[in-house]
């Protein structure tokens, strides 16, 4: 796009970006120029100034400048460099792909994400996906040890669709965990505050008050969470369903969840309250005793999505059993058809 001022129209796949993402798309600036053209107005939307952060609708012109050099190439396709072998692993744990949404059925054990100590992770393996024009991307997050259903959104539109979604109570999420001991009352709502952090060495009106900037000595405890009061810096609201399915005496339970918020470590945290933790969870572990000859692993599965859908039912994405928690249902004698079909059953 050398020697001449372009304009181009944003699509409908990408309703709601961000303008600086939008850019970027497209040619090959860094960070800090595509900042200093819209501050100074050599980038405009619709003919007018705009910022970083404007999210740009189906339609809008967008005014490029004049470039020269590398910055006039479109930006790397990184499609091209992906594996194929990564491409090949995602289609094979491909559970539903239409026109805006991948979901894959995520093992236990891989990272949804890096960071430190990470190797391989889904968002890393995304590229291998990729249109040429855009490259899925995550819409939420499962804990490493997590498996079951991760959504992936195929352009801007429908990541900001589904992200939405996620935030408000529209999309029913389903969980099944296997716990030590058995929930009581059998079904029920917990609701408490948490936040993250090291615990102070004190409570307040039976909670235990949580500084979410102290320091203690143990760094795991920097990624946990713990129980908070209302007003807590840092604290945040939680609300989980929770329904028993299945027992084996008072050793273990089979617990469909359904979170109505989506905090971090919320289910984990929140069977921990009930003083049931999740089996192979020795982050948030309880006093309990832990059942022997079991499989080992977290057995926390991301069961199922219900996904609004406009002038149509819902779409349901089911995930299947992992292997270790499959063993463990066959070892306790739990049999998925007493959950039901409907992957709502156990909450009605």
């Amino acid at each position: 796009m050398s020697g001449q001022i372009v304009t181009e129209t944003v699509t409908s796949k990408e309703e709601g970006t961000r303008l600086d993402r939008w850019i970027k798309r497209r040619v090959q600036l860094t960070q800090g120029q595509v900042e200093k053209m819209i501050r100074t107005g050599q980038i405009r939307v619709d003919g007018s100034r705009a910022k970083s952060n404007t999210r740009l609708s189906a339609g809008m012109q967008v005014r490029l400048p004049i470039l020269s050099g590398d910055a006039a190439k479109p930006a790397p396709d990184k499609t091209s460099k992906a594996s194929k072998e990564d491409r090949d692993f995602l289609r094979e744990i491909t559970l539903y792909e239409d026109d805006d949404m991948i979901a894959l059925n995520k093992p236990a054990g891989l990272a949804v994400q890096g960071g430190s100590g990470q190797g391989k992770h889904i968002d890393g393996m995304l590229a291998s996906l990729g249109d040429g024009t855009h490259r899925p991307v995550l819409v939420h997050r499962l804990d490493k040890d997590t498996s079951g259903v991760l959504l992936t959104a195929k352009h801007p539109a429908a990541a900001a669709r589904l992200a939405e979604l996620f935030r408000s109570r529209d999309m029913d999420k389903v969980y099944w965990a296997v716990t030590v001991g058995v929930p009581n009352p059998p079904f029920g709502q917990i609701r408490c505050w948490m936040v993250k952090g090291v615990p102070d060495e004190h409570e307040e009106d039976g909670y235990r008050v949580v500084n979410p900037k102290a320091r203690g000595r143990r760094d795991s405890d920097r990624e946990r969470m713990f129980r908070s009061a209302q007003g807590v810096e840092g604290a945040r609201h939680s609300i989980t369903d929770y329904a028993v399915i299945s027992t084996a005496g008072q050793r273990a339970a089979w617990v469909a969840l359904k979170p109505l918020t989506g905090r971090m470590h919320q289910l984990r945290f929140h069977m921990l309250e009930m003083n049931t933790s999740i089996l192979g969870d020795f982050k948030y572990q309880c006093r309990r005793e832990v059942p022997q000859g079991l499989a080992p692993g977290l057995h926390l599965h991301a069961r199922a999505l219900m996904i609004p859908r406009q002038n149509a039912k819902p779409l349901k994405i089911v995930a299947p059993l992992p292997p270790h928690m499959a063993q463990t249902f066959e070892t306790l004698g739990f049999l998925e058809q007493e959950a039901g079909k409907d992957p709502l059953a156990p909450f009605v």
